[in-house]
């Protein structure tokens, strides 16, 4: 038996990454072949990214090469690969770092594009907000649960840092791009009667027990989502 771990978390930092992998434990959804096959690729993706890790740090005589073997047509000499190894680091911090500035870019774009939307919507909030004498918003677990599962929907459509969610006293709101007029879905599972309702035109309601009953609603969360792609 391997003695390797394939998953590791930490309770009080859970990465989005590991979310959809711990809710492969959940009793209502185990499946010890969907385990075992999560168990080999979480090794080796583990793996990879401990390799990227140190060559992000201190890249190897063999990495170096490798890089060089498509845009260096000379001889990859020790006193070549020594000179490219600080250029080849400095080249993947500079590659990361453009990554993430062009997401944040699309991510302002679509933030300011709704901005006078969202400043309506947030008075329109505010004046209903509760005051220190009334009862505050209690984010529960079924709450975070129907999240995890919605955004396990929509993974496969969108990026997952484009989903997001607002509590209120009336119901849970997931949204795409943290923007109150792009929510997908509602959640209703403060009172006894617990139901989802999708921002399709008819702003349809449905009845459910639990939040994994939202599974058999994957069709329609996608078709809401189409829009807000």
């Amino acid at each position: 038996m391997d003695s390797t771990p394939f998953l590791e978390f930490n309770l009080f930092d859970i990465r989005d990454s590991q979310v959809p992998e711990l809710f492969k434990f959940r009793k209502d959804n185990f499946n010890i072949e969907n385990i075992l096959t999560t168990a080999s690729e979480l090794k080796y993706s583990n793996e990879i990214k401990q390799f990227l890790a140190k060559q992000w740090e201190s890249p190897s005589d063999d990495f170096v090469a490798f890089i060089l073997s498509d845009i260096y047509p000379g001889k990859k000499t020790r006193q070549v690969l020594e000179r490219f190894n600080g250029l080849v680091r400095k080249s993947l911090k500079q590659f990361v770092n453009d990554m993430v500035n062009d997401k944040l870019k699309a991510a302002l774009a679509n933030t300011s594009s709704d901005s006078t939307d969202d400043k309506t919507a947030e008075k329109e909030i505010a004046a209903s907000a509760p005051t220190n004498d009334e009862p505050q918003i209690e984010t529960t677990a079924e709450e975070l649960e129907g999240y995890v599962v919605v955004k396990l929907i929509l993974k496969d459509v969108m990026n997952e840092d484009r989903i997001f969610y607002r509590d209120n006293m009336s119901y849970f709101n997931i949204l795409v791009d943290n923007s109150i007029r792009k929510w997908v879905c509602r959640l209703g599972f403060n009172g006894n009667n617990k139901y989802i309702q999708f921002n399709d035109e008819d702003k349809t309601m449905v009845s459910i027990e639990k939040p994994l009953d939202i599974w058999g609603y994957k069709e329609k969360i996608l078709e809401v989502s189409k829009k807000f792609i």
